[in-house]
């Protein structure tokens, strides 16, 4: 496997979007995560967006981070950074993909100055939740465009020792 940065709206990441985009709709009878993002908020020295490719040249995980402040408003602290659109194809899930993703935008963010990775999944999300608790992230206030929903859970890991 190999991981490769590239823009938010690189169409690999747009299909692999479109996929978690459904994916969260089945989970949440919706119409998937409403929250703003532009393709600049993934750009160095402020994000990051990378995509997994498999052996073959074939998009299989995705994610990114973005940074965020204070001044965000939202609940967010100065030197956060948050994760956003983390997904492994459902055939390949199980297999340690989404954690190299995790570690690879951590030592990323931390290369940036970022203080804080932060990130907001849902009730509906078990996977998720397991893979963040086991990887050090510990709930937190709740932050961002889904601070004031029931389902939502949010996390935070401190990128500094």
């Amino acid at each position: 496997m190999e991981i490769r940065r590239v823009s938010f709206d690189h169409p690999d990441a747009v299909r692999l979007n479109k996929e978690v985009q459904a994916e969260y709709g089945r989970r949440y009878q919706s119409d998937g995560d409403a929250t703003p993002l532009d393709p600049s908020m993934f750009e160095p020295p402020n994000g990051l967006y990378v995509i997994a490719y498999d052996e073959e040249g074939l998009p299989v995980a995705t994610g990114g981070w973005r940074a965020r402040d204070e001044a965000d408003q939202e609940n967010y602290s100065d030197g956060d950074a948050e994760i956003k659109r983390m997904y492994v194809v459902e055939a390949l899930r199980g297999r340690g993909l989404a954690r190299r993703i995790l570690a690879h935008l951590e030592a990323d963010a931390r290369a940036a100055g970022r203080t804080r990775m932060v990130l907001e999944t849902g009730d509906a999300q078990p996977e998720a939740i397991a893979l963040y608790a086991s990887s050090g992230y510990e709930l937190c206030v709740k932050f961002g465009h889904y601070r004031h929903s029931e389902n939502s859970r949010c996390f935070a890991k401190p990128l500094t020792s």
